[in-house]
């Protein structure tokens, strides 16, 4: 991809899992004094759901967005049932392994902020910061059924509109101010193009074979993952009208230890974009402490 004056705005990437398995990422150039910031999407999105937030930041920092197997141009799995998060983990470490990052700050959504908390946990070492975008070591009932609702549901469309108007469908209650053209960009994060001319969501629908499984959606104890924060620079974001990361689960994550900040998006659901005002001075004031 090229900016308007023709100067790349990011290189693609591949790295291979330990099965196997080729997987991409993207990589946005930035100074080589400063830990990478390695961004990690929610379940069924890809790396498109970092372009804003990588474009502001990139030349002052290096940004890797990372994605999973099953979505975008990562190789599909063989075996539906490796899409679980220590999976991802390890396909996650094997990238940072590849690229000899030896410290990087994580900003994960949803899925990603799970991964965040399990990589912290495991390798506190490499982590110099996070932030969790709408997502922590309690996730809400409801908003797991609900994500269950649509998740491996496989769906085309004919026009790049029809998809909007489907995605506005689907989300009206997460983003109530969105309009056509909001909606219209989101459909382009969510869908492509297949080779039949059809719009279609771009992960393998069997992601949602695991994940149906309740359990599956996290690791065994989040709480004590979420405690090896402490002692680095974090940040929660939190849509207001959150249905995964619920008010009370954030506040306690904000007090639990110093140097986490909260920060509360108004007038969203699951999850922020990141390039919110109320997310954009809050990731500011993140990277300023790293």
């Amino acid at each position: 991809m090229h900016d308007q004056r023709n100067q790349p705005v990011f290189t693609d990437g591949y790295w291979w899992s330990n099965d196997g398995l080729r997987l991409h990422y993207r990589d946005y150039p930035g100074r080589k004094d400063r830990p990478p910031i390695l961004c990690l999407p929610g379940l069924t999105r890809n790396v498109r759901d970092f372009e804003a937030v990588a474009e502001r930041l990139s030349g002052e920092w290096r940004v890797i967005v990372a994605e999973m197997r099953g979505r975008g141009e990562s190789a599909y799995a063989k075996d539906p049932m490796s899409y679980v998060p220590l999976t991802y983990l390890q396909d996650v470490e094997a990238l940072l392994n590849t690229l000899e990052l030896e410290r990087v700050v994580l900003f994960g959504t949803s899925l990603g902020g799970i991964l965040s908390m399990l990589l912290t946990s495991a390798d506190g070492d490499r982590v110099a910061g996070i932030l969790l975008n709408d997502v922590g070591p309690e996730l809400e009932i409801d908003g797991l059924a609900r994500i269950r609702t649509y998740v491996g549901k496989a769906a085309t469309y004919p026009t790049w509109m029809h998809a909007a108007r489907a995605t506005a469908e689907a989300n009206a209650d997460v983003y109530p101010k969105y309009e056509i053209e909001d909606w219209l960009r989101m459909a382009k994060q969510l869908y492509r193009l297949n080779p039949n001319g059809r719009i279609t969501l771009d992960y393998d629908m069997r992601i949602a074979e695991p994940f149906n499984v309740p359990g599956n959606e996290a690791g065994p104890d989040m709480w004590r993952a979420y405690d090896t924060l402490k002692g680095r620079p974090g940040l929660i974001v939190r849509g207001a009208n959150s249905d995964i990361l619920g008010a009370a689960t954030a506040e306690r994550m904000a007090n639990r230890f110093e140097g986490v900040e909260l920060v509360t998006v108004p007038d969203t659901g699951h999850a922020p974009t990141l390039d919110e005002p109320e997310a954009v001075a809050g990731i500011d004031r993140l990277l300023a402490r790293i």
